[in-house]
């Protein structure tokens, strides 16, 4: 029988272990709690964010050599982890992954988001980017962007474009594109994207815009058709698929994944979570986990990433803002 762990002995044990931790040159936590690293996801289980969440986290717990949990905070499109992130004792260790819709979205267009996306959290490391794509069922007879902008200036009434949700990034960059197109085009929200795939191939909506990786299988099997890319050059995973500037659309975007930290987490513990995932996302076998999943990886340090994220408020404050959209 094991013997009963008072306070005295539970005090024995801990200073013991901190002794020994300091002669290894170990780094030196106030208590076992502390050295649980959550990682925070508001988003379900098997979803892309996740997925990150999950390969990233596997790494970092070889790298601190303590365990790393992830844990879903699911709800609001992602403020539910957002507001639970903010109340976190300084003394927990905590970073959550959180994308656009979160950090720079939902801050312009809920009038209680629950949280302040620069003064509650900081930066600590961007781990991938993604891109959009535009496409049409397989059975709608176009093959190139031109032609659908084309149709859909002829027929107005009929230019409606499926997002995954209304608010979401796909939604504003449906705005962008009908804008830099001269198409006045209207977002058709839908409840996630296994719905919205759903309808773009049985033809209840003409055209969608979601993520790459989403649209891929589908476009794989012949279901559907992407006609183009947002990103700067062609995605490695549809090489043969033009850009939108190829495409004679002036435009381009792309979202990403980024760890935040509490605002309460000391700098120098920061800096150490960023040159860990910077070297997490340097390693061989991450890398190929994240193809194998459709993501691009990123390696981005505390600052880059800040200056990443500032860069792309700049973007895309002032279409939210002309959209007049409120959730």
């Amino acid at each position: 029988m094991k013997p009963q762990q008072t306070p005295r002995r539970r005090q024995f044990i801990a200073q013991s272990s901190a002794v020994l931790a300091a002669s290894l040159g170990w780094p030196l936590l106030a208590s076992a709690q502390d050295q649980v690293l959550r990682l925070i996801v508001g988003y379900p289980p098997g979803g892309g964010t996740d997925r990150v969440a999950r390969i990233v986290g596997d790494k970092l717990q070889a790298a601190l050599g303590s365990p790393v949990i992830v844990e879903n905070k699911v709800g609001a499109g992602g403020r539910v982890a957002a507001q639970y992130m903010k109340t976190t004792p300084a003394n927990q260790p905590m970073l959550m992954l959180a994308n656009p819709a979160v950090m720079v979205v939902s801050p312009l267009v809920v009038n209680d988001v629950g949280y302040d996306a620069d003064k509650d959290f900081v930066p600590v490391s961007e781990v991938n980017s993604y891109v959009f794509g535009v496409a049409v069922s397989s059975a709608v007879p176009v093959k190139e962007l031109s032609h659908l902008l084309a149709w859909l200036k002829a027929n107005p009434k009929q230019a409606n474009v499926g997002v995954p949700a209304t608010g979401s990034l796909p939604h504003f960059f449906a705005l962008m594109l009908g804008q830099k197109a001269g198409v006045t085009a209207e977002a058709v929200g839908y409840k996630g994207s296994a719905p919205l795939v759903t309808d773009l191939i049985g033809g209840q909506v003409p055209v969608a815009v979601d993520t790459l990786d989403v649209l891929l299988p589908q476009h794989e099997s012949g279901k559907l058709r992407i006609l183009a890319v947002s990103g700067e050059h062609r995605h490695p995973a549809v090489p043969q698929v033009a850009t939108l500037k190829e495409s004679g659309v002036n435009l381009s975007a792309e979202g990403w994944s980024t760890f935040f930290a509490p605002r309460s987490m000391p700098p120098a513990q920061v800096q150490r979570y960023s040159g860990l995932i910077q070297k997490v996302m340097q390693d061989p076998d991450t890398l190929r986990l994240f193809k194998a999943s459709n993501l691009d990886p990123v390696v981005s340090s505390a600052e880059q990433t800040r200056q990443r994220i500032a860069a792309y408020r700049r973007q895309w404050e002032p279409v939210i803002r002309e959209s007049g959209y409120r959730s």
